[in-house]
C-alpha cells in the first residue's frame, strides 16, 4: 500500500495530482511533468537528508495512486501532506494509507508528534481528520503555531496526532482483532 518514492511513479502520479479536484490541495504543485520530476527527486534527496518522509501509496494492484509525506521535520514532529487521485477519492484508501504511515512514521522512525494543517474551506479534508480517532484539534494548544500559519493570508484548522494517542488506537484495534478471533473459534 505504499512504498518509497520512485521516479518512476511520476509519470501515472502528474496526471492525477493536476486534475482539478486534487491540484489545489497539493503542497508541492508542478505545473509540467518534468518540473514534477524535478520536485520528486529534490523530495528524495531531501528525504535521506533527514529533512522529510515522503511514500507512495498504491491501490491493490500496486498501481501508484497519491502520496504521503511528512514535512518539515523539526525536533521528530513533522507536517503530513496527503493527496489522492479523484478516481480514488471515498474509497477507503486514506485511512488506510495514513495509518500504515503513521505505524512506520511513530514505530520506525521515531517520530513523536504529526500535525495537519488543512485550510478552513477545505471540508473534505477536514471531515477526514474529524473521523481520526487519534487525531484531536489542536488550534488551542498550539495557539501560537496556528496565528503563525494564518498570519499568510490563509485561514487554517490544525490538527495534531501524538505518538501515545496512536498508540493506543493501535493497541485497542489489536485487541478487538484478538477478542473477535477468539470469539469466531
Amino acid at each position: 500500500m505504499l512504498k518509497k518514492r520512485d521516479l518512476e511513479d511520476c509519470q501515472v502520479l502528474y496526471p492525477l495530482m493536476t486534475h482539478p479536484v486534487v491540484f489545489p490541495f497539493v503542497r508541492q504543485k508542478a505545473n509540467s511533468y518534468e518540473e514534477y520530476l524535478f520536485l520528486t527527486k529534490q523530495t528524495m534527496e531531501a528525504e535521506e537528508r533527514g529533512e522529510l518522509i515522503s511514500r507512495t501509496i498504491l491501490d491493490e494492484w500496486q498501481n501508484p495512486i497519491g502520496t504521503i509525506s511528512l514535512f518539515d521535520l523539526n525536533n521528530n514532529i513533522g507536517f503530513l501532506g496527503t493527496w489522492l487521485g479523484k478516481p480514488y477519492h471515498g474509497k477507503g484508501y486514506n485511512k488506510l494509507a495514513k495509518e500504515l504511515f503513521f505505524s512506520e512514521a511513530f514505530f520506525d522512525l521515531n517520530i513523536d508528534s504529526i500535525l495537519m494543517r488543512i485550510r478552513s474551506h477545505n471540508t473534505r479534508s477536514l471531515k477526514a481528520a474529524e473521523k481520526l480517532p487519534y487525531a484531536i484539534s489542536a488550534n488551542e494548544t498550539r495557539s501560537n503555531l496556528l496565528q503563525a500559519l494564518n498570519s499568510s493570508g490563509t485561514n487554517y484548522q490544525l490538527f495534531e496526532i501524538p505518538k501515545d494517542l496512536f498508540t493506543l488506537y493501535t493497541l485497542r484495534q489489536t485487541t478487538e482483532e484478538s477478542t473477535n478471533d477468539l470469539r469466531e473459534a
